[in-house]
């Protein structure tokens, strides 16, 4: 029996999110069935983590079991020639038999993007949520910093959540901003980058503390309110779900201390 970790990115434009669901057409069921039709095994793969419909990610993580004697080097290749091409693996890795995705990951960033253009990108829209309007962007940065630490983010979870526990760590939280593609004479503000790091997420978070930012934003609300609108420990006094379109699982963090880290980017 041996424990692979490997690494995949994935479009999520046309699947149901990655954790297998009644309604099938998820990244797990696809990842499962290339390996069934690679090693013959049927088996289950854990991932680090779900992530919603139309979310895509650029290094979500997962381990399973196998009997099979496929060098460890062949799997990408082998899973990738398997495999619709907008779902891609990246890296494999052995790792001992007690290693669990989930359970050890140290922690995770997500990246959400919001073209603040006047203009969609055509090229980029799968991955880019279109704001019509202008952006205070200082003021999303100033709220953003009131999320740092560690909190009870109810506020921030959907009301379907059935974690026993909301409060999580925010590590870091930033806005990088590229005005490269920005016609002079326009209001183009440019592609606008959040990128939020922490020991884990509720289902939603990230989308539902974008949704509020985009309303500091646009002057719906102050940078100083984000304090106030967490600590109410209440879905309704944040804004609006921001749409899947824009959000992609950046990086998983694990301490791979007995692997060689260029082994697993």
């Amino acid at each position: 029996m041996r424990n692979l970790l490997m690494k995949v990115s994935y479009d999520g434009t046309n699947y149901n999110g990655f954790q297998t669901q009644p309604g099938g057409n998820t990244i797990q069921d696809l990842l499962e069935d290339a390996i069934e039709r690679l090693s013959g095994e049927r088996l289950k793969i854990t991932a680090s983590g779900r992530t919603d419909a139309g979310v895509h990610a650029r290094g979500q993580v997962f381990n399973f079991y196998t009997h099979s004697k496929i060098p460890v080097e062949r799997w990408c290749i082998a899973l990738n020639s398997r495999l619709p091409q907008d779902i891609v693996v990246t890296d494999a890795v052995e790792v001992p038999l007690e290693f669990h995705s989930r359970r050890e990951a140290k922690r995770k960033t997500y990246r959400y993007t919001i073209n603040a253009n006047q203009f969609p990108d055509l090229f980029n829209r799968r991955y880019q949520f279109h704001h019509h309007g202008k952006l205070d962007i200082a003021a999303m940065e100033e709220g953003l910093r009131y999320l740092i630490g560690t909190h009870d983010f109810t506020t921030f979870a959907s009301r379907k959540s059935t974690k026993p526990s909301h409060v999580r760590t925010i590590y870091d939280a930033w806005i990088e901003t590229d005005t490269s593609m920005c016609r002079p004479g326009t209001r183009d503000q440019g592609i606008v980058h959040t990128f939020v790091t922490g020991s884990g997420f509720l289902q939603h978070m990230v989308r539902i503390i974008m949704g509020t930012l985009m309303e500091v934003g646009e002057g719906k609300r102050t940078p100083e309110s984000i304090a106030t609108i967490l600590e109410a420990k209440n879905r309704a006094a944040a804004g609006p779900t921001a749409m899947g379109t824009g959000l992609m699982l950046w990086d998983v963090e694990y301490d791979l201390t007995s692997l060689e880290k260029d082994d697993f980017c």
